[in-house]
C-alpha cells in the first residue's frame, strides 16, 4: 500500500512522523507534498527514504491512501483539483473536523474517511477519531483501524460530537499544557524554586497521573479523594480552584470552539453547495 499526505505543516508532519516511527508504513511507501514544497524537504532530511511529489495529481495517481492534511478553507479547492483523478478503489481521508465525511462524497468516488489526529499520536500515544463515510468499503475500514492503531487508540465517533471530541482529544493538550504552564509560572513567582526544577517535577507529575488513570488505579474523582485530606494543605489548594469557577472556564471553552465550528462550518457549507450546483 503507498500513501499519499498532502500538506506537511504541524500535523501532516506529526502524523507522517508517528506512521514511520510506528512503524505502520515504510518511508518508501509514502509520498508527500506541500505548497511550499520546502517544509516537505526539511521531512526528507529525517526521512532520506520519503519520496517527494511537486505535482499533487501525480502524488494522487501513485497512492492507495491519501491523507488531505491542509486547513479547512483548503480543501475543497484541493478536491476540485484532484477529484478527477481518483478511482473508487482509492481511499481519501481528511484530518480537519468542520469537513463532514458526506460532504467529501459528494465531490469524489472514492471511500472517504475522516480521522482527526492528536498531537500525541507523535508519542505513538492518546487517541486517533475516525468517522467512515455510507460509501468507505469495509477494507478501508480495517485498514485505516488497523493502521491508526500503530500510532493510538482509534476511537470511531458520529458526526454530531465531532467538535467536543476534538476539543477533548486535539486541543485538550494545548489548553493542559497552557494551565501546566500557569501552574509552574506560579511556583516559581510565588516560591523560591527555580523554573528548571519545577518544569521537571510538574512534567513528572502529569507523566505519573496519566499511568493511574492508564492503569486504572484509580478514576479522576477517586485521585482527588485519595490526595485531598480534609482539612489538609491540598484541600485549601482545591477550595481556591472552586472558588475560581473553573467550571465556568472550561464551559466558556467549549463554546467559543464550537463557536468558530460553526462559522468554518457555514463558510465549508457554502463551497461545496456552490460546487453542486
Amino acid at each position: 500500500m503507498h500513501i499519499g499526505i498532502i500538506g506537511t505543516g504541524n500535523m501532516g508532519t506529526i502524523l507522517t512522523e508517528a506512521l514511520i516511527n510506528g512503524k505502520a508504513v515504510c518511508e518508501k511507501n509514502i509520498s508527500i507534498t506541500n505548497r511550499t514544497i520546502e517544509k516537505a524537504n526539511r521531512l526528507k532530511q529525517m526521512y532520506p527514504n520519503l519520496q517527494i511529489e511537486t505535482d499533487i495529481e501525480q502524488l494522487v495517481e501513485k497512492s492507495d491512501l491519501i491523507f488531505l492534511c491542509t486547513k479547512p478553507l483548503d480543501i475543497h479547492p484541493v478536491l476540485t483539483k484532484i477529484k478527477d483523478r481518483l478511482t473508487r478503489d482509492q481511499c481519501l481521508v481528511s484530518i480537519t473536523s468542520p469537513i463532514s465525511v458526506e460532504q467529501l462524497e459528494t465531490v469524489v468516488p472514492c471511500s472517504c474517511v475522516r480521522a482527526i489526529p492528536s498531537i500525541t499520536n507523535r508519542a505513538l500515544s492518546g487517541v486517533c477519531l475516525l468517522t467512515f463515510g455510507e460509501k468507505c468499503t469495509d477494507v478501508w475500514k480495517n485498514v485505516m483501524i488497523g493502521l491508526l492503531s500503530h500510532i493510538g487508540k482509534p476511537v470511531i465517533i458520529d458526526q454530531q460530537i465531532t467538535r467536543v471530541a476534538s476539543d477533548i482529544v486535539s486541543c485538550g493538550p494545548a489548553f493542559f499544557s497552557y494551565l501546566l504552564q500557569k501552574f509552574i509560572d506560579a511556583a516559581v513567582s510565588e516560591t523560591n524554586i527555580d523554573k528548571e526544577l519545577a518544569t521537571k517535577l510538574a512534567a513528572d507529575m502529569f507523566i505519573g497521573m496519566g499511568m493511574l488513570i492508564e492503569k486504572k488505579y484509580y478514576t479522576f474523582p477517586e485521585l482527588q479523594k485519595k490526595v485531598t485530606v480534609r482539612g489538609g494543605i491540598t484541600g485549601e489548594g482545591i477550595n481556591v480552584l472552586e472558588e475560581s469557577a473553573m467550571e465556568d472556564i472550561f464551559r466558556k471553552i467549549f463554546r467559543a470552539t464550537h463557536n468558530k465550528f460553526d462559522r468554518e462550518i457555514n463558510i465549508i457549507k457554502n463551497q461545496f453547495e456552490f460546487h453542486n450546483v
